[in-house]
C-alpha cells in the first residue's frame, strides 16, 4: 500500500492525501485534488516534493499550472529538501504501522484515515506549533 500526501507546511496539516496499490501519478493527483478542493489557498502557493516520475508527469504538473501552484522539486537524491513530509511519514510508522500486520488493505486504509483525520490533524500535539494540533493553530492563526 502506497500514501500520498499533501502538507501545509505552515500548519503542519495533512490537506490532501490519497492510498493505493501502486505509486501512480494518479495517486500524487488525487492527493493534491484533495488539497485543492479543500479550499483555502492563497496566491503564491508552493507545492514541493521529491523528484519523483509521478510529481515530474506531465498530468501533475498540468494541474500545478491549471491552479496557479509553483513547483519545486528537492535535489536529486537529497531526502533532506522535503524533512517536512519525511517526519510525517516516519510519525505514522512509529505512531501507527511499525510493527503493526493488518489483515486486509481496507484494515489498512481504515486506520490510516482514522490517524490522519482524527488523529494527526485534530489532535496531535506538535512542538513547531508550540504543542497545538494543526486544526488548533490553524483555528488560532485565522482569528
Amino acid at each position: 500500500m502506497y500514501l500520498a500526501v499533501t502538507l501545509d507546511l505552515f500548519h503542519r496539516k495533512v490537506v490532501g492525501w490519497a492510498m493505493g496499490r501502486w505509486i501512480t501519478r494518479q495517486l500524487v493527483i488525487d492527493a493534491i485534488n484533495m488539497a485543492i478542493k479543500s479550499g483555502d489557498r492563497k496566491p503564491g502557493l508552493i507545492h514541493h516534493s521529491d523528484r519523483g516520475v509521478q510529481y515530474a508527469s506531465h498530468e501533475f504538473q498540468s494541474l500545478l499550472k491549471t491552479h496557479a501552484i509553483q513547483c519545486s522539486m528537492s535535489r536529486k537524491g537529497n531526502c533532506w529538501d522535503n524533512a517536512v513530509a519525511e517526519s510525517f511519514f516516519h510519525t505514522l510508522k512509529v505512531e501507527l504501522t511499525q510493527g503493526r500486520v493488518y489483515d486486509t488493505r481496507q484494515e489498512a486504509k481504515t486506520a490510516i484515515f482514522e490517524y490522519i483525520e482524527v488523529f494527526y490533524n485534530r489532535q496531535r500535539r506538535h512542538s513547531y506549533l508550540g504543542y497545538l494540533s494543526p486544526v488548533d493553530f490553524e483555528k488560532k492563526n485565522a482569528a
